[in-house]
């Protein structure tokens, strides 16, 4: 079965760090590209990033640049990302998707994103 499994979410306090984790199963992540989205309550759904795997290209919403990373670990079929000097409004509910590519990801319908991860909360506060 294809199959996203977002982890890695939790409490931490401003200027602090997590890691996500997206571990796929039953496909390889060679040839796709991951989306990662945030929906906090009462907000709309927004992109954060986006990893092109057919060629390492990456992708960065202006809010988590220079504080966000990601990156794809293809032994363990898992993309990671890595969120540090985390903020009170980074706090939500973050999404894996899978698509093909991630060009004008963040403005692309759900219905655009093949495989959707169950989402990890996030909640940034002291």
């Amino acid at each position: 079965e294809v199959q996203l499994q977002a982890s890695g979410g939790g409490l931490v306090q401003p200027g602090g760090s997590l890691r996500l984790s997206c571990a796929a199963s039953g496909f390889t992540l060679d040839y796709y590209a991951i989306a990662w989205f945030r929906q906090a309550p009462g907000k709309e759904r927004e992109g954060v990033s986006c990893i092109d795997n057919s060629d390492g290209s990456t992708d960065f919403a202006d809010y988590v640049k220079g504080r966000f990373t990601v990156s794809t670990d293809k032994v363990r079929n898992t993309v990671f990302l890595q969120m540090n000097s985390l903020k009170p409004e980074d706090t939500a509910v973050y999404y894996c998707a899978r698509t093909t590519t991630c060009s004008d990801y963040e403005n692309r319908s759900v219905w655009w994103f093949e495989v959707w991860g169950q989402g990890t909360l996030v909640t940034v506060s002291s």
